[in-house]
């Protein structure tokens, strides 16, 4: 969809305020006539039929009244356009949420998060002013003049007619400079999508940088690239400034014309002072808006470029988030222990190499490994049971239910998940385990410190459970985050399928072979399926997997899969020579 084709198609969702909107900015322009006839008809009688002032009370009366009243309406109407266009961008967050959302851990890896969040809150809030102040300022645009006109053409035809023909130069004239300002604004856009990706990505890496002594050169580049869009948006505001420039000079043009035909004519009497005078104080009027229009311009072209960057989000995001959605059609029952099968599964990325070829595998209870080379598709697997990706072919079924047709916050409620590196919040000890479980009374989070170690780490930390951990777990070992995961797994008691990846890959010997205790006493009574490089965890196991290029090249039991010779073997010898 074509960006202006997007923008208009969120202008129907909110067509009923911006119509009321509109319809009171008519009625504003009816009072501008009143306004101006009023006030030459004051002038008319008090200079030409010598009227007192005493007699015109009813005339100034209503000539004071009407400025508030405008007034009233036009605040009235912003008021409106600015309460559809915050309902617009409610809806646009949301809906590029969700497409992030849909997209999942996978999609994410592959994308720069300094251009996600770049369009996420830049790039939404460029797109509202157009539903804010370019839409009711075209609509004024257009209500104004045509107004102005229906009114001026039967007191004054000359002067219609001269303004007939000289308004449409504005809009001529913004036609012929909009696609010099509208490259100018998408190639701001772009500058600053580029600049956020940028400062992201540095920001994230800053202590490799300064351990590498690449700091200063990094900066060096941002302050060049933060160059760059200064002067682009010189380079925009220059255009803004010129077609300001050329819209004031055809309008006073037109206004001069104007003024010096009805001069001419009150001097020989060919027209009354009340309706030259009346058509002098409309005459501006009526390229008010069409001036401000032109300012507004800008608006409209930095929307449609913000939208441009925007659909690279939403573009790349639509097979995912269909897909998504698919996966939440209706609820079917899980029991416990779940029976998880893998029939003819087969997925990759978009123009990417096969990450599943053809997977057929059926999981029970126990603790199962995942072998294999980086690459091979042990995180894959993780990922789709978690529903962060769906087959391109095949299914997925739990206890004989497509796991598509399941609803997916019931079925991650019995999910745990301990990833090679467990994200830690920038909250206390204990808020960080809770987020696992926030309902779980005091006994269970006993058990769970108990269960996983973490109590002895809770110890020795200043103010026990209450100790703010900071971002990244500031202080805590390897394994002692690796504890904090396995807490947060036993906590989920309702969790009967546990999604390890790697949970060893990165702890010393003796934390690792303690993990791989606690891993071991946990898969007597659930499904545990862990993807492990490390021969200790895997030797643990009560079934392997090994997989190659996508594909599951051999299976069974640890010790049968070591005496058959194969790639296990191959694995496992690699492994201890290293």
């Amino acid at each position: 969809m074509q960006a202006t084709d997007w923008l208009r198609s969120q202008a129907r969702r909110i067509r009923k305020p911006l119509l009321f909107s509109a319809g009171l900015t008519a009625i504003q322009a009816l009072l501008l006539v009143a306004q101006a006839w009023l006030l030459a008809e004051i002038l008319s009688v008090s200079l030409w039929d010598h009227a007192t002032w005493s007699s015109l009370w009813r005339q100034w009366l209503c000539l004071f009244l009407l400025p508030p009243l405008r007034a009233m309406l036009q605040m009235r109407a912003r008021s409106l356009a600015f309460d559809a266009s915050q309902d617009v961008g409610a809806h646009l967050r949301m809906h590029l949420l969700e497409r992030v959302q849909a997209l999942g851990v996978l999609g994410l890896r592959s994308r720069a998060s300094g251009a996600l969040i770049t369009g996420l809150v830049d790039g939404v809030d460029t797109v509202l002013p157009y539903f804010a102040r370019y839409i009711p300022g075209a609509a004024t645009a257009v209500l104004v003049p045509a107004i102005v006109i229906a009114c001026t053409l039967p007191a004054d035809w000359i002067s219609g007619l001269v303004l007939v023909l000289c308004a449409p130069m504005v809009p001529l004239f913004m036609v012929f400079v909009g696609h010099a300002a509208e490259r100018a604004s998408h190639e701001r856009f772009e500058q600053l999508r580029r600049l956020g990706r940028s400062f992201v990505d540095v920001l994230g890496g800053l202590t490799t940088l300064r351990q590498l002594g690449a700091a200063w050169r990094v900066a060096d580049e941002l302050e060049s690239e933060g160059e760059d869009y200064r002067k682009i948006s010189m380079q925009v505001l220059r255009i803004a400034f010129l077609s300001s420039l050329v819209l004031e000079f055809f309008a006073t043009v037109s206004i001069a014309v104007v003024a010096v035909l009805i001069g001419f004519r009150l001097l020989w009497g060919d027209i009354p002072f009340h309706d030259g005078m009346f058509v002098l104080l409309l005459a501006p009027e009526l390229y008010l808006p069409l001036r401000a229009l032109g300012g507004l311009r800008h608006a409209r072209m930095e929307a449609v470029a913000a939208i441009q960057g925007l659909q690279t989000i939403d573009g790349a995001l639509s097979a995912s988030a269909h897909q998504g959605t698919e996966m939440v059609q209706c609820a079917g029952p899980i029991a416990t222990s779940p029976e998880i099968e893998f029939r003819g599964v087969r997925f990759a990325h978009a123009g990417r190499r096969l990450l599943l070829d053809g997977i057929d595998i059926r999981l029970g209870r126990g603790l199962i490994a995942l072998v294999g080379e980086s690459g091979a598709g042990k995180s894959t697997m993780l990922d789709m049971l978690l529903g962060f990706a769906t087959p391109m072919t095949g299914n997925i079924l739990v206890n004989g239910i497509d796991i598509q047709a399941l609803d997916l916050s019931r079925w991650r409620a019995r999910l745990a998940w301990v990833p090679q590196k467990p994200h830690v919040f920038d909250l206390s000890l204990k808020e960080n385990l809770l987020i696992a479980n926030p309902g779980a009374d005091g006994d269970k989070v006993n058990r769970a410190l108990a269960d996983s170690g973490l109590d002895m780490v809770a110890s020795r930390l200043p103010s026990g459970m209450d100790t703010r951990l900071g971002e990244n777990g500031l202080g805590l070992s390897g394994g002692e985050l690796q504890r904090l995961a396995l807490a947060r797994a036993f906590l989920r008691d309702s969790a009967d399928l546990w999604l390890l990846d790697e949970p060893t890959a990165h702890l010393d010997a003796e934390s690792a072979r303690s993990i791989g205790r606690l891993i071991r006493a946990a898969a007597a009574s659930r499904v545990v399926l862990m993807a492990a490089h490390r021969l200790d965890a895997v030797m643990s196991a009560d079934h392997v997997l090994v997989l190659h290029d996508g594909k599951i090249v051999e299976s069974g039991t640890p010790r049968t899969l070591l005496d058959s010779g194969g790639r296990f073997a191959a694995i496992a010898c690699a492994e201890i020579a290293g």
